[in-house]
């Protein structure tokens, strides 16, 4: 099932821009919509109450994608053949909550094969200025109901945001543009609906601005406080991301023993391993259960051997014969350990910044794994996702993986609740 549709509508008040043509040419500043005199604080939070989560990702233009928008549920697998942009939809995704965590454009880019420049459709023609860009954005679901943000970055000869928005409620919250290339700011408007309808000011040009909100607005009136709202959600459910690709040659050394929060490489799975079957038997005896199903013996234990000079090795204890080190597996099988921890343990035991100024219990952890069934047999890869979609059903954990679409698990009528966005073979 291809869950992308096409929108030729380019990104009001971000890039008034032709998505054909220059994709980074300054836009002009698009004034909030002024709120009604009786719009409420709040919009009124959906029954049951609703954790923040990115609900749909927006690839205006970015590498090989363009007007693509994919819907993401709470588990969402992309497929498709090599170059079709599987990776490259997650490196997006990626980059939206370094940003949203408070890390420049230059470090939030940082992660993404070929750099910024990469990152510009190579169709793009530049401007007169020889400018080139680039466009992402997303929508978060959450009390407030769907909030979206869009951001319009250039990338050539300077990288900067040129421009940026925030919509919910029907109304625009925060717009921000490129008005002086020669300054590094951007004149940024948000919504107010007090005495002054919008405020506006300089905001730095290589930081996402709705991040910085809660450091600028004082939360005084209904318009500020919806502004502020719109912010929170849209940050909590982009912090609350753990891009993961497991290393087995990295897991096969071994760890500190001190080194207690895992690394998306998993490098540090001894580690962890050997803090979390003392923290709580019940998830530890869980984790054993999990792992032991994709194993082809038997598993009774993961436990944790001291080696001297602060070192740890993890292995796998077997009725059926001697304990096996995690550097005598295969690769498939280190793999799969590694995920199977990631999707039991929760924030509080990865290496993330999550916004830690916000309950736990009004969080919801993403994990964004790349080649997420690399070595894996399809026994592992059925597993796995059974795992997620339990995880899932919590409300605790969310998944978006890229996977080769060779024997496809997805398809599985057994395995509910998984949505797949078939990449199919373009480029």
């Amino acid at each position: 099932m291809d869950t992308r549709c096409a929108r030729p509508d380019a990104l009001p008040a971000v890039a008034s821009v032709d998505p054909s043509a220059d994709l980074s040419a300054p836009a002009p500043i698009s004034t909030p919509t002024p709120a009604p005199a009786s719009v409420p604080a709040r919009v009124p939070a959906p029954p049951g109450g609703q954790r923040p989560a990115v609900t749909e990702l927006r690839l205006s233009a970015f590498k090989s994608h363009r007007n693509a928008v994919f819907a993401l549920g709470p588990l969402t697998l992309f497929r498709g053949p090599s170059g079709s942009g599987k990776s490259s939809a997650l490196q997006a995704y990626g980059a939206l909550a370094r940003l949203a965590g408070g890390d420049t454009l230059e470090e939030a880019l940082a992660g993404v094969d070929g750099g910024p420049e990469a990152c510009v459709p190579q169709q793009a023609r530049p401007d007169a200025q020889g400018r080139r860009g680039f466009r992402i954005g997303c929508i978060v679901g959450g009390p407030l109901g769907p909030v979206r943000l869009d951001v319009a970055v250039q990338a050539e000869p300077e990288l900067r945001i040129v421009g940026e928005r925030m919509t919910a409620a029907g109304r625009t919250l925060l717009s921000t543009a490129l008005r002086d290339p020669g300054r590094r700011a951007v004149e940024a408007a948000w919504h107010t609906a007090g005495a002054v309808p919008v405020t506006r000011a300089p905001l730095p040009d290589d930081r996402l601005g709705t991040a910085l909100l809660p450091l600028r607005v004082a939360g005084k009136t209904a318009g500020q406080r919806l502004v502020l709202d719109a912010a929170e959600q849209v940050v909590v459910a982009l912090r609350s991301v753990f891009p993961c690709d497991p290393r087995p040659e990295l897991m096969r050394m071994p760890a500190a023993a001190g080194d207690g929060l895992l690394r998306g490489s998993c490098d540090n799975a001894a580690a962890v391993l050997g803090r979390t079957r003392h923290e709580c038997a019940t998830r530890h005896a869980a984790l054993v259960a999990a792992v032991g199903a994709g194993c082809r013996v038997p598993v009774d234990e993961l436990a944790v051997r001291e080696l001297g000079d602060g070192l740890v090795r993890a292995l796998l204890e077997r009725r059926s014969g001697a304990a096996t080190p995690l550097e005598r597996l295969g690769d498939g099988e280190l793999r799969y350990l590694a995920l199977c921890l990631v999707l039991m343990t929760g924030p509080g035991v990865l290496d993330m910044d999550s916004a830690a100024e916000v309950l736990q219990a009004r969080q919801t952890l993403t994990v964004l794994a790349d080649g997420f069934d690399r070595c894996l047999d399809a026994r592992q890869a059925r597993e796995l996702l059974s795992l997620a979609v339990r995880m899932g059903e919590r409300g605790h954990v969310r998944l978006v993986a890229a996977v080769q679409g060779g024997a496809d698990p997805a398809a599985d009528p057994a395995l509910p609740g998984i949505s797949v966005v078939d990449l199919g073979g373009e480029s």
